[in-house]
């Protein structure tokens, strides 16, 4: 999910599409939290680890 919010940053950056530019940005954001509560070792959705 992280990934996936930098490529739609890169994308909606370079062709100027400021949807792309926030989805990118909600994408972020979500997978950091998802992948921090992994790490401190909260279950997220039923599973141990996100990645």
């Amino acid at each position: 999910m992280v990934v996936l919010g930098v490529i739609l940053l890169i994308i909606g950056f370079l062709t100027g599409i400021s949807i792309l530019w926030t989805i990118g940005i909600i994408l972020l954001v979500i997978g950091a939290v998802l992948w921090l509560l992994g790490t401190l070792g909260h279950a997220v959705g039923g599973r141990r680890h996100y990645w």
